[in-house]
């Protein structure tokens, strides 16, 4: 890549085949893009971006239904020089309120369905540009496109430049943008690209990627479309998910990236089996842990075993169990080495670095590690060492060998599908619930979505609650995903001598429930 830009553009753009008239995108309902396609449809919305005057450093929020256009869109905001700021495509009202009032975006792209009431909280908000963008390419932003040029020099950019801007929430419920760099994403692109394998074109024929991932993430936005792009690797491209289809798409491909829950249900279909994943050189899980019996069940199906990574929003990729068996053996239950470059520890509450098999927090740093939360100094500050390590929030232990397992999450987080769900936001809505006295949400084991929120509710005195009425009203506030999955309504809380609420005796009450 060029020394004199460091726009993480330059660098995939440079990385795309010679022939660029070769197929980059097939989606699977046979909609073909080449390398062309995308060199010139990213520069007619960069050159849109750039037309519209934005502000130095302005942000571009993206709520739209995952399609080939939305990640051109994210390409083209890197090339213009701008920072990407995806949204769940999940979220409601109230959310998108508070995002887009602590971004201050310039920009904001939505489906066309959800124009009536997003165009109102963005202008609220001071947003001057709002664009739609549907699956089925309808809406103003392609629409607007297609009057500018098809070429156009990406913005000079140094590494240190900020390039997207990542919502995590925190257990107070306040979410928090993690701020990452052209530098941050290219270094992970990277080393990717290098530890787990990737062939460009004309290696043992290529690789091909099956993208089945949402793109408003990390592991679908920057772990799967980096790594297929700065590889040069075509791409066979799935809006929604479906295990049949992606099963019968497996023949073609040769890299698939999944929560565990798409491996769960592709596992539940008679049609995997050896044949169906014939080419298939390599299958990643994360954003959730996978169950041994899950990984055991995929091996013995498929004969080929699924490699656990581990990562977050602020720290992109952080370890992997080894794709070359010369490094060690893939384990189940782990989230395998440090990736090269990055540095994990686990020390224990007094600071000291815990011994091996020992449980302790998970401390992380290397150039992939975020450079700060968006307007919150006070808040970054406390979550790094002294030495400048970021504190994960996780826990775990190294064994013996060296292989890191995460054996739980402080601050109560729940990670249920692949998604963070915070158990202080849901507690916040449900206490604002009419009769509701206080709750408690935890997570519980749950075969398909790894873990799911149960709520305990107790009522106010002489009122009455159902609990299947407190999740009826849960989904006209909150995005599905953080829906608990049973609410039980209760006389009181466990507590300890110090009144704090023991959701360990919760979890543990609860944690057959979907056995």
């Amino acid at each position: 890549m060029s020394l004199s830009n460091q726009n993480l553009f330059v660098a995939l753009r440079e990385a795309f085949p010679e022939n660029l008239d070769a197929v980059a995108v097939e989606t699977d309902e046979g909609q073909v893009f080449t390398w062309r396609d995308l060199d010139r449809g990213t520069a007619r919305l960069a050159n849109l971006l750039a037309s519209l005057g934005l502000p130095e450093g302005a942000r571009v929020a993206v709520q739209v239904e995952k399609s080939v256009e939305a990640m051109m869109l994210y390409l083209a905001t890197l090339r213009a020089g701008y920072v990407f700021l995806p949204l769940n495509t999940a979220y409601q009202s109230a959310e998108i309120e508070y995002f887009l009032g602590n971004a201050e975006p310039a920009v904001v792209v939505c489906t066309p369905r959800n124009l009536s009431w997003v165009a109102p909280i963005a202008k609220a908000c001071g947003t001057p540009h709002v664009f739609t963008l549907g699956e089925d390419r309808s809406g103003t932003l392609l629409e607007r496109a297609m009057h500018h040029e098809s070429e156009h020099a990406p913005a000079q950019r140094e590494a240190s430049d900020l390039a997207a801007i990542l919502y995590t929430s925190g257990t107070t419920g306040r979410s928090k943008g993690a701020m990452l760099t052209h530098g941050n994403l290219l270094s992970n692109a990277r080393v990717l690209k290098d530890y787990w394998g990737w062939r460009r074109p004309g290696e043992e024929g290529g690789d091909v990627l099956l993208h089945a991932l949402p793109i408003f993430h990390v592991h679908g936005l920057f772990v799967a479309i980096h790594g297929a792009l700065i590889s040069g690797s075509r791409m066979i491209w799935m809006n929604r998910f479906d295990p049949r289809r992606a099963i019968a798409r497996l023949s073609q491909a040769t890299v698939f990236m999944g929560v565990p829950t798409l491996y769960v249900r592709m596992l539940a279909e008679p049609s995997l089996g050896r044949q169906a994943v014939r080419r298939m050189r390599l299958f990643i899980s994360g954003s959730a842990p996978l169950l041994p019996e899950t990984f055991v069940a995929w091996r013995e199906r498929t004969g080929h075993t699924i490699l656990e990574r581990y990562g977050m929003s602020e720290t992109l990729m952080l370890t992997s169990n080894p794709y070359d068996a010369a490094q060690g053996e893939r384990r189940a239950g782990t989230v395998g080495f440090p990736l090269p470059g990055v540095g994990v520890r686990v020390h224990l509450d007094d600071g000291t670095p815990a011994p091996a098999g020992e449980i302790g927090g998970i401390e992380v740093t290397g150039p992939n590690v975020f450079t700060a939360y968006w307007r919150l100094p006070e808040k970054t500050r406390e979550e790094f060492t002294a030495d400048g390590w970021f504190k994960t929030g996780d826990v775990g232990r190294f064994d013996e060998q060296g292989y890191l397992t995460i054996v739980g999450r402080s601050k109560d987080l729940i990670i249920s599908g692949g998604y963070n769900v915070y158990p202080a936001e849901i507690e916040s809505a449900i206490n604002e619930l009419p009769g509701v006295a206080e709750s408690a949400v935890v997570g519980v084991p749950h075969p398909d979505f790894g873990e799911v929120g149960v709520a305990v509710v107790v009522a106010r005195p002489l009122a009455k609650v159902d609990g299947e009425e407190v999740i009826a009203q849960l989904k006209t506030r909150l995005a599905n995903f953080k829906i608990p999955k049973r609410c039980f309504v209760v006389g009181d809380l466990p507590r300890n001598t110090m009144g704090k609420v023991q959701k360990n005796l919760l979890r543990e009450q609860h944690k057959g429930l979907f056995a």
